[in-house]
């Protein structure tokens, strides 16, 4: 009898994460929508199962660890093991001031979702993505994590200074490769993917593209057969810079 793969997507009630999670059901994978409130996660586990989808709400909380631990618990009672953990969930908080007028607590706390919470959630599932034969990790980080494209005048991120959140995607980048090096050797993939500039209330809908065209870098990381790269950082258009 073959087994159905199972995936985790946090941040998954809205937005960038929503739609990944959709994309993988369609796929045939079980999916765990992670959301910390519950009535907005049902909501969204529901509006997928209309589709005929197998969506589950999983209540997740990355800043808390026994949110994050009863999650893993939830998922290991009904599956012997995770095959792809989309770590989505992120927060960019008066992201718009200059580096000079960020507040440090709004610095903290973006850091707490967009950086802890990721480390959390990865140690937290590993030993059911250690269970599958196959397991891939995607953190889903943004281009603003770029020092190379900051630096280079030729890119759009040039004229982009988010200290905040951009630092918390550069540093969510060196958590992938630090993971990446950690767990290649059992056969685990780990990525970061760029989505783009996208209209989600992370931005006030001032993205340009949709939560469609984000999903696919996504998609196509978690999906990676045995040859497809680990420990790289990629947009629709190929590798990006660190």
């Amino acid at each position: 009898m073959t087994r159905s793969k199972t995936a985790v997507v946090t941040g998954a009630n809205k937005g960038i994460g929503h739609e990944i999670a959709r994309r993988l059901a369609t796929m045939g994978f079980k999916v765990w929508l992670g959301a910390r409130n519950a009535e907005r996660g049902m909501t969204a586990a529901q509006e997928l199962r209309a589709e005929g989808l197998d969506v589950e709400w999983l209540g997740l909380d990355v800043t808390q660890d026994e949110s994050v631990a009863a999650a893993a618990r939830t998922v290991g009672a009904e599956s012997p093991c995770l095959d792809v953990l989309v770590n989505n969930a992120g927060i960019a908080i008066n992201y718009e001031l200059p580096p000079s007028q960020q507040h440090l607590a709004d610095v903290r706390a973006t850091y707490d979702v967009n950086v802890f919470g990721p480390i959390r959630v990865t140690q937290a599932f590993l030993p059911l993505l250690l269970a599958a034969p196959t397991a891939r990790i995607v953190m889903v980080s943004s281009s603003t994590g770029s020092i190379g494209r900051a630096l280079d005048s030729g890119t759009p991120n040039q004229s982009v200074n988010l200290m905040g959140y951009g630092s918390s995607k550069t540093a969510l980048n060196a958590i992938t490769v630090a993971f990446a090096r950690e767990l290649a050797p059992q056969g685990i993939k780990i990525n970061a993917a760029a989505p783009g500039y996208t209209a989600t209330d992370l931005n006030g809908f001032n993205g340009h593209r949709t939560v469609q065209q984000a999903a696919e870098i996504v998609i196509h990381l978690a999906t990676l057969d045995a040859d497809g790269p680990n420990a790289g950082y990629f947009s629709d258009d190929g590798p990006l810079p660190w």
